[in-house]
C-alpha cells in the first residue's frame, strides 16, 4: 500500500523533485520522470500573474501527461488572487494544487507571499482554507520551519493546515531567515510527523543529496517520503540511484560520460524546444557545471558552455567532451 494524496498512489516512498524557479521546466521534469522521480510540481507561479494573464506566468501551466501525477505551484499575498488563481489552475487537470509558503527570496517574502507568510500564521491558514474550498483538486503545501528561530511553530502550523483541509505538507528544514544558508535541520520535521494528531503526509525537504542520508533519515525521521531540489539540477539520476540504495543497500554506478553528454544534450533539445534558442540555451547554462561534476580539467570546456549562445556550437562542445572523457 502506498502514500496516498488524495485518492492518488504515489508509492511507497516517494521521491518528489522540488518546485525550483527557472529549473522545474518541462524539459527538466521530463529527465528526472525518466529517472525516477515520482511526484512533479510545476515552477511555482504567481497568482497575480495568472489572473493578469502574464505569458510567463501562463507559460508555466504547460503540463504534459507523461509528467503525472503532478502539482500546479502558485504563491501570492492576496487571498482573493490566489482563490482566482486556483481556479485557472484547476482547468489544467493537476492532481493537486500546490501553496507555495516556503520561498525565502526578498522579492517575494517581503510582500507577505511565499516564506513571508510564515509571519503571519492566521492569514496562512485563511488562505489555506479559502483555497481547499474553492476547488475539488486535493490542495497540499510547501513551508518552512518558520520565520527565525523564536518562530519555529511547524508543529502546530502543520495541525492547523491539516485541520482546513490540505492533503500532504512538504517541510524544508530551515527557516526564512535562513535562506540555504547552514544545515537543514530535520528534528522538527520528524515531530511533525510524529505527532499523533497528524494523518496526512508528511515529506522531508533540504539537503538531500545522497542515498546514504535518504535512508538514515527515512528511518531517523519516519518520514512519509523525501522532496530533492538542488542536488537533482544536472543530476537527474540521484532519483534512481536513492530507489535502488533503499532497496538493496547497494550504489548503482554512476552515469558514464557518454551518459552525462547524452541527457544533457537531451536537455538542451528540450530546452530549445520549449523556450526557444536564446531562453532555452540561457536557462541551460545553470545545469553543466552539476552535469560534468568530477569530471578532471572540465573547466575549460565549462566556460566555453557557459559562453556560448548557440546551439550548434554547445552540441559540437558537449562531442568533443564526449570523445576527450
Amino acid at each position: 500500500m502506498g502514500i496516498k494524496i488524495g485518492n492518488i498512489d504515489i508509492g511507497e516512498f516517494p521521491l518528489l523533485l522540488a518546485p525550483m524557479e527557472d529549473v522545474s521546466d518541462p524539459p527538466f521534469r521530463a529527465l528526472c520522470k525518466q529517472n525516477g522521480a515520482d511526484v512533479m510540481y510545476t515552477e511555482f507561479i504567481s497568482s497575480e500573474g495568472l489572473i493578469r494573464n502574464a505569458e510567463k506566468s501562463t507559460m508555466k501551466l504547460d503540463i504534459y501527461d507523461f509528467e503525472r501525477p503532478i502539482g500546479i505551484q502558485i504563491f501570492g499575498y492576496d487571498i482573493n488572487s490566489m482563490r482566482l488563481a486556483t481556479e485557472i489552475c484547476e482547468k489544467e487537470n493537476p492532481e493537486f494544487i500546490d501553496i507555495n509558503y516556503g520561498c525565502p527570496v526578498k522579492k517575494v517574502a517581503n510582500k507577505g507571499a511565499g516564506a513571508g507568510i510564515l509571519k503571519d500564521i492566521p492569514k496562512m491558514i485563511s488562505m489555506t482554507k479559502e483555497i481547499v474550498n474553492t476547488t475539488k483538486i486535493p490542495v497540499t503545501v510547501k513551508t518552512r520551519l518558520g520565520w527565525d528561530e523564536n518562530t519555529k511553530y511547524i508543529v502546530e502550523v502543520a495541525e492547523r493546515l491539516q485541520d482546513v483541509g490540505i492533503q500532504a505538507l512538504s517541510i524544508h528544514g530551515r527557516t526564512r531567515k535562513q535562506m540555504y544558508k547552514g544545515e537543514a535541520d530535520w528534528t522538527l520535521i520528524g515531530e511533525v510527523k510524529n505527532n499523533p494528531r497528524m494523518h496526512i503526509p508528511i515529506f522531508g525537504n533540504g539537503d538531500i543529496n545522497t542515498p546514504e542520508k535518504t535512508a538514515e533519515y527515512k528511518k531517523k525521521y519516519g518520514i512519509d517520503g523525501v522532496m530533492i531540489g538542488r542536488a537533482a539540477i544536472g543530476y537527474p539520476w540521484i532519483f534512481n540511484e536513492i530507489k535502488h540504495y533503499l532497496k538493496t543497500g547497494e550504489h548503482l554506478k554512476p552515469p558514464t560520460i557518454y551518459e552525462r553528454v547524452a541527457v544533457c544534450k537531451q536537455h538542451l533539445k528540450h530546452s530549445i524546444e520549449w523556450k526557444g534558442e536564446i531562453l532555452g540555451i540561457a536557462e541551460m547554462k545553470r545545469h553543466y557545471h552539476n552535469y560534468f561534476k568530477g569530471t578532471p580539467h572540465f573547466k575549460d570546456y565549462r566556460i566555453k558552455l557557459v559562453t556560448s549562445n548557440n546551439a550548434q556550437e554547445v552540441h559540437d562542445l558537449l562531442d568533443k567532451v564526449a570523445a576527450k572523457f
